[in-house]
């Protein structure tokens, strides 16, 4: 049963939580008249604005554990089985908030590919969603708490925990209301990320590249993590480490040769 669970989690933050692209069917830039209004699509890979809202509040709430981050940032990515390498003649990648009776509003990426996404009324009003200039299942936008600081390679176990919170709450309303209630029967709680308690694998977390380990570490303790490719779990709710520890993930040599595609080493 605890298995079917996970298993059931992990399939809707799947869909809800890892965004897809744009609500066409081709590289149109978001200002181009052919862009298909998302309102009349509906996928449900394609992030509401009402869901970034619901992560807003989320981040506000648990702000306690990440007092260092200033502010949720969403990372916009390729998804992992696609050609991460710029084609040429490509545009650069460009997303906006696209609602009703031609609400547009702009987005601004900085050089790490993230986005901050204000609040804003007229943006709920006109039933907005995200539109970015790129094919469908081939890019992937997600919620991001990170604390100044620390190396690349190096998260922070608060801004997980408050991370795995954003993550919930934007699920839940991408499902809406009734799935939600599901949810919720099938794990017996609200609180999606204390279902994955210490005994469980943990919530995931994906990593840039491909991962040979995670170490969970906070003064002299340390613990080694599940690690399944790009991704590591860690348990949210353990009483027995802070929001101060800190997970080091060492990533998989990449190895290749001229003309080749680099491969990653086994």
């Amino acid at each position: 049963m605890r298995r079917l669970s996970s298993l059931m989690l992990g399939m809707l933050l799947g869909v809800s939580v890892s965004m897809d692209a744009s609500a066409g069917a081709a590289d149109t830039p978001p200002d181009s008249p052919e862009t298909i209004h998302v309102n009349a699509i509906r996928n449900p890979e394609v992030r509401k604005y009402s869901a970034i809202v619901a992560g807003l509040d989320a981040f506000e709430r648990g702000h306690r554990m990440a007092p260092a981050a200033d502010v949720l940032r969403f990372r916009v990515e390729r998804r992992a089985w696609t050609d991460k390498t710029p084609k040429p003649g490509e545009a650069p990648l460009a997303l906006r908030l696209e609602g009703k009776d031609g609400f547009v509003l702009p987005l601004t990426l900085n050089d790490a590919v993230e986005t901050i996404v204000p609040r804003s009324s007229a943006a709920l009003a006109a039933d907005s969603e995200l539109v970015l200039n790129r094919k469908r299942r081939m890019v992937r936008v997600t919620p991001l708490v990170r604390s100044p600081g620390l190396p690349d390679n190096v998260r922070r176990l608060g801004d997980l925990r408050l991370e795995c919170q954003v993550m919930v709450a934007i699920g839940k309303e991408e499902l809406g209301l009734m799935r939600t209630l599901f949810v919720n029967s099938v794990l017996l709680t609200p609180n999606w990320c204390s279902f994955f308690k210490a005994e469980r694998d943990g919530f995931p977390f994906e990593a840039p590249e491909r991962l040979a380990r995670a170490t969970l570490r906070e003064g002299d303790r340390t613990k080694d993590l599940p690690v399944e490719g790009r991704s590591f779990r860690t348990a949210m709710n353990d009483p027995d480490w802070s929001d101060e520890a800190l997970i080091e993930l060492a990533f998989e040599p990449v190895t290749g040769t001229a003309g080749e595609t680099p491969r990653t080493a086994p």
